[in-house]
């Protein structure tokens, strides 16, 4: 068992550090709303992730190929993930001008009311969209599911494993852009928010992209 959990590890922090749309609103939840509302934003991308690695462990590897290459989920995911972003983009001007009509508000303070259900639906859906998550978890069962004999309490220490590592991981992480939310003001959180929806954008043009050319990647291999 302890010998699973060492070959989880660096998976783990693989994860962890993993540049992606989940890793930028994490950061900008945590410096946004505070230390549980990243929590609670971040538990629902772990749930993606444990659904995800249920479908690839009960699910037929030849079928799996089939559907994380299919390019249909691809333009689906990228649509929904660049439409968010636009909405986003739009909605923080209107915010913006609010907070800037009052004097009182243009320094950052976290939010009276925050909705952690939303935040939580928030990252799971955020997660569960990409279907490139799911190609990864699919790559890992594939080459580590021999190792661990396929033996269904290797397999779930293995996994565990991995996700208590990079969720411990985005702990530290969040702690550390929480403490800049008492360094900036109301114009520093609309230009990370205007960034951040700019970010999701491009990751949906992308995976839009990968839909229509799928063998693009391959070739300038």
């Amino acid at each position: 068992m302890f010998a699973d959990v060492l070959l989880a590890l660096p998976l783990g922090l693989f994860l962890a550090f993993t540049i992606g749309p989940v890793f930028f609103v994490l950061l900008e939840t945590a410096i946004t709303k505070g230390f549980r509302a990243a929590i609670a934003f971040n538990s629902g991308v772990v749930l993606a992730d444990a659904v995800f690695i249920l479908i690839v462990y009960f699910t037929t590897s030849s079928l799996l190929r089939e559907i994380k290459d299919d390019p249909k989920l691809f333009f689906a995911g990228g649509l929904i993930m660049v439409a968010y972003g636009l909405i986003s983009f739009i909605k923080l001007k209107k915010d913006f001008k609010k907070t800037m009509d009052n004097k009182e508000n243009a320094h950052l303070q976290v939010a009276e009311k925050v909705n952690y259900v939303a935040l939580f639906i928030k990252g799971f859906l955020l997660n569960f969209i990409n279907i490139g998550v799911l190609g990864f978890w699919l790559g890992i069962i594939i080459v580590f599911g021999p190792k661990l004999d396929m033996n269904a309490s290797r397999i779930f220490v293995f996994f565990t494993s991995i996700i208590l590592v990079y969720f411990a991981i985005d702990i530290f992480k969040i702690l550390i852009a929480k403490k800049l939310k008492n360094r900036l003001t109301a114009f520093h959180i609309y230009k990370i928010k205007r960034a951040i929806s700019i970010i999701l954008l491009v990751f949906g043009v992308f995976l839009i992209f990968q839909a229509f050319f799928p063998n693009v990647l391959q070739l300038t291999d």
